[in-house]
């Protein structure tokens, strides 16, 4: 199977590259922005593409041609503004979700916010809002396709090392969990066919990441 990563250069989308391409069944298309962020992808011997989430539909549509599943792991980043926030993190989830229609690409991941629902929105700080509502409506977006989904709402994200244990749940009391683990829970969640049509929460717990997927 091979699989498109958008946002491929991001913390999570280096983890998620590197374990694609350790796995006997799985073979990794990098997206990333420029040509200057490639060196990393080809040394693990993934393809590369380069697009830029701003563009429109038929170019993201065109890197997605000859894939059987699209990551959306993509990003704006803490220290842009909300500008930012609507064009990648809305309008550039959305505009690859209809890429994937367009493509012909009927399994997508979603990596979402920890908490999207509504209630969230309204009670999240005036700077943290933006992105809520941005991911809150991405998710609705995906949801109303026939698109084989998943979307993942991973926990505050860390950059230690992965514990391989996890607890995933529809709802799960918050907490931490390593970007690395969150890698490790999609390649575990495009693999199990159980996860498609739902949308799981996960937070680093005491149960192997396969198990607690296969549980989901």
């Amino acid at each position: 199977m091979k699989v498109l990563v958008v946002g491929a250069n991001g913390q999570i989308g280096k983890h998620l590259v590197s374990f694609i391409q350790d796995s006997n069944s799985l073979k990794a298309k990098a997206m990333i922005r420029n040509q200057e962020q490639a060196s990393f992808f080809e040394k693990l011997g993934a393809e590369t593409v380069v697009v830029d989430l701003e563009e429109d539909i038929e170019t993201i549509a065109k890197a997605a041609e000859g894939v059987d599943a699209i990551i959306f792991t993509a990003g704006s980043g803490p220290h842009t503004g909300k500008d930012k926030t609507i064009l990648i993190d809305l309008d550039g989830a959305v505009k690859t979700i209809e890429a994937a229609k367009a493509a012909g690409v009927k399994r997508f991941i979603m990596i979402s916010s920890f908490d999207t629902r509504r209630e969230a929105i309204q009670a999240a700080s005036s700077s943290f809002a933006p992105y809520v509502a941005a991911k809150h409506y991405a998710d609705e977006w995906l949801k109303q396709t026939d698109l084989d989904y998943t979307i993942i709402h991973p926990g505050r994200l860390t950059n230690d090392k992965g514990t391989g244990q996890v607890e995933a749940a529809s709802e799960v009391e918050r907490g931490e969990v390593p970007r690395e683990d969150v890698a490790e829970v999609i390649v575990a969640s495009l693999e199990n066919e159980t996860t498609i049509g739902k949308e799981f929460q996960v937070v680093t717990g005491t149960k192997p990441i396969k198990d607690a997927i296969h549980s989901i």
